[in-house]
């Protein structure tokens, strides 16, 4: 299946040059990129999280395959849904599924389910997919899309992907898609996403989880962010930084109603 853009001119520009010119503008280059297990990305309208994304994505090696893991917001599919087969378009051109990693993924987890009815209108895995396209433009993606489930399965799922992201020979990069709190004050803001934030830091993916919960931190993607936090720990990693944070106040100049975002490289 060819999955075609839902939100082209919407959370980004429909027109190839400017869209591509946009993404460039946003990528940071750095002297030397770092290669990395994962990294935390978040999804709105490019005027709003594209610089973040942009540093983010900026700092890190982009290998040739990218497994995607964003949250669903329409609530159409299965809860785990993983795109198997195909491609997917942007204005950019068509980046194909890495069909073979897919398939190993889908077996090593049977909860997994091959479905595109959860990707067909979800805009947190698609808005990534430029940021890729420009930055590794022979990449292949595998997408997945979770609905809100048990922290025992998100860890669960976290695990089976390490295991078989640790047995490939090529290295692979997991982006997990999340904005951060939304609509409350700048200031409350932060300091929800303070206490979110250092979890991902600790590689604590059941610390974040508990945290978000209790703590009421309207953080729409922690359910993939928990995924690439387990899956990353399982493969070695080491730490997690804070690349760069801020809100939708700082594009709008008004503070007492934002959406945070945050940018996490895992090391």
């Amino acid at each position: 299946m060819r999955r075609m853009p839902a939100v082209a001119g919407q959370f980004y520009p429909a027109d190839p040059k400017s869209l591509r010119s946009m993404v460039e503008g946003f990528l940071h280059k750095p002297i030397a990129c770092k290669s990395v297990y994962g990294v935390m990305v978040p999804h709105a309208g490019y005027v709003f999280s594209g610089s973040f994304a942009g540093q983010t994505f900026g700092m890190v090696n982009v290998p040739s395959r990218i497994l995607i893991i964003g949250p669903n917001h329409t609530g159409y599919g299965e809860s785990l849904a993983l795109f198997a087969k195909g491609s997917w378009v942007t204005p950019l051109g068509e980046v194909r599924i890495a069909e073979d990693l897919a398939g190993k993924i889908l077996q090593a987890y049977p909860r997994l389910v091959a479905d595109d009815l959860a990707h067909r209108f979800e805009h947190s895995l698609e808005v990534q997919v430029p940021f890729i396209q420009v930055k590794e433009p022979s990449a292949q993606i595998v997408p997945l899309c979770l609905a809100p489930v048990p922290l025992e399965e998100l860890i669960s799922l976290g695990e089976a992907i390490g295991k078989v992201l640790a047995a490939e020979k090529e290295p692979a990069m997991i982006v997990a898609s999340s904005d951060m709190t939304h609509y409350e004050p700048g200031a409350s803001a932060r300091k929800k996403d303070q206490l979110a934030l250092d979890h991902v830091c600790a590689l604590d993916p059941e610390g974040l989880y508990r945290t978000v919960t209790s703590e009421h931190i309207s953080m729409c993607g922690v359910v993939s962010t928990v995924v690439m936090l387990a899956a990353s720990r399982y493969l070695g990693a080491k730490k997690g930084s804070v690349v760069c944070y801020g809100n939708s106040g700082d594009v709008t100049g008004d503070q007492s109603e934002v959406v945070g975002y945050a940018g996490v490289i895992i090391e």
